[in-house]
């Protein structure tokens, strides 16, 4: 590294950090410094969409959290996968483009964030998208950095639980980022071509020519240098090694939900007396740190299924394994193509307001009852999740010395909304598996299983098995009340001049949907504000 002292640092090269190095290195009269603590995402498990199943639990990829045990899911500890590489966690989710409905940001408006309601943010998401499919262009973008298609290959099961959907009574929606979210259908990807197309192929690898841009990989943030207020530099382990990179103007943490409290606190801005137990020099008391933990609470429905259309290992469908990468190779067709969640939809709970309560991500392939990555044989799989919960966690540093760990305590379930949501959730989707459409496949429910009818029978399984869609946020939260830990006109931290956080763990609520879209716009937004815009 030439030179140890830039104008801006951005800490976290994910989903909002590549967007925020990008729009700041425009000005070629400002140095940015962008910190990954990942390495390189040129490996073709990342670029091919259904490599994705390689991805998560690989340390090379994964950070591979564990969360705390959980009281009401049986002391389960519940994993928390976070992307390890350029592009975050970009580079290891499932590509679907979703915002989140206009709702959400409206509450984040009223809840004193102005300047966060959907007409405010939506002229945001359509300047950074490149939609390919000629949607409406009151709600998109035709010219910006972000690729968003169609699956390029969709399995016929992913169209079939859509005809399900409507069958079951839900309408077939083309665009869950159109004027409603409610219904069924195929998702959005962030795609090029049947290839992953991750924040940093979208906002940093056409812009790596740039001088005055230097990239770090592999280089794990400590701890930040705070003195009168200010954010000095960046303390990090490279190649082994401490170093420390000066900042002459302003550091931007978008280290993700985990990362980015993290720092925070091992920096000593957080809440006092916890800081203080954990043997850290208090910086700046910041009661809100690390509070606020939210993410999708989620449960699964696997069937068995000999129907050699759903994706699955076997002796029978080795000819089309064995085919796929020439395929894919050839003309980006076929099995490798799948994102393994092609379709899903919105719906309604018997607990619902205006808005749809619950998603779903449909797998036209077995998922294991067992846990494993494979399973031989076939079938077809649909998570649900709570798209809103009421279940609010914390994040807090361990007390070990290291100030690298945390932990991570969700509190799933500690509101009975959410388990009694997730019921409904679970109900409904077997409504949509019972539908004529379905009926081809003959699938047997293989978990919760046929004897798990009763809504205490299906609580018991959703505490022994539920997980999460991997949507963790609100750890920093934006906001005006004594929680509230970054303004929201500036995304400065509480009490630092020159330390902002642009990332999803400003969200003050979980937005409705994948967090994917809503985190770039967040970087967006935050670059805006530092370029005075």
């Amino acid at each position: 590294m030439q030179q140890a002292t830039f104008d801006y640092i951005v800490i976290g090269a994910g989903s909002a950090g590549c967007v925020v190095a990008n729009r700041l290195s425009a000005d070629p009269s400002k140095t940015v410094c962008l910190i990954e603590g990942g390495g390189s995402d040129n490996d073709l498990r990342v670029k091919v969409p259904a490599g994705i199943l390689s991805l998560y639990g690989n340390p090379r990829f994964d950070y591979g959290y564990v969360g705390v045990p959980q009281a009401e899911m049986n002391g389960r500890r519940i994993p928390v996968n976070r992307g390890k590489a350029l592009g975050g966690s970009s580079t290891i989710n499932s590509m679907i483009y979703i915002r989140g409905a206009r709702e959400d940001y409206d509450e984040w408006a009223s809840l004193g964030c102005a300047g966060w309601a959907y007409d405010d943010v939506l002229p945001v998401f359509k300047s950074f998208e490149r939609n390919l499919l000629g949607q409406d262009a009151a709600y998109h973008g035709f010219s910006g950095e972000l690729l968003v298609d169609n699956p390029r290959d969709p399995n016929p099961v992913a169209k079939m639980f859509v005809k399900a959907g409507t069958e079951a009574g839900l309408p077939e929606n083309r665009d869950f980022n159109g004027a409603a979210q409610l219904g069924v259908g195929v998702y959005n990807v962030t795609q090029d071509r049947g290839q992953r197309f991750s924040a940093h192929s979208a906002f940093i690898k056409p812009v790596m020519n740039r001088k005055n841009l230097t990239v770090l990989t592999g280089a794990e943030v400590v701890d930040l240098d705070i003195e009168a207020g200010q954010a000095r530099a960046v303390n990090l382990i490279r190649e082994g090694a401490l170093q420390k990179i000066a900042c002459r103007g302003e550091i931007i943490l978008s280290a993700g939900a985990i990362g980015s409290p993290r720092i925070l606190l091992a920096s000593g801005i957080g809440p006092a007396a916890e800081l203080a137990a954990a043997g850290i020099t208090v910086k700046a008391d910041v009661p809100g740190v690390g509070k606020n933990l939210r993410d999708h609470i989620d449960g699964m429905i696997t069937v068995r299924s000999n129907s050699l259309k759903t994706l699955g290992l076997s002796l029978a469908n080795a000819p089309a394994i064995l085919a796929s990468p020439f395929r894919y190779f050839a003309a980006r067709r076929g099995m490798l193509t799948t994102n393994y969640v092609e379709s899903g939809g919105f719906a309604k709970t018997k607990y619902a307001g205006a808005l749809p309560d619950i998603q779903f991500h449909f797998v036209p392939g077995y998922r294991s009852h067992r846990g494993r990555l494979v399973e031989y044989g076939h079938g077809f799989a649909v998570h649900t999740c709570v798209l809103r919960p009421k279940s609010i966690g914390e994040l807090t540093l361990v007390a070990d010395g290291s100030r690298r760990n945390v932990a991570i305590d969700h509190r799933f379930f500690s509101r009975s909304e959410d388990l009694d949501t997730l019921v409904e959730g679970i109900k409904v989707a077997r409504t949509i598996f019972a539908q004529p459409a379905m009926k081809e496949l003959a699938g047997t429910e293989i978990l919760p299983g046929p004897n798990v009818v009763k809504d205490d029978e299906i609580r018991a399984y959703l505490r022994a098995e539920a997980l999460t869609v991997y949507h963790p946020v609100g750890t920093v939260k934006m906001g005006t009340d004594p929680m509230a830990v970054v303004a929201p006109d500036t995304l400065k931290v509480r009490g630092l001049n020159n330390l902002r956080v642009a990332d999803a763990s400003i969200m003050p609520t979980l937005i409705g949907g994948n967090t994917n879209a809503p985190s770039m716009m967040i970087g967006d937004r935050a670059a805006r504000f530092i370029l005075g815009r």
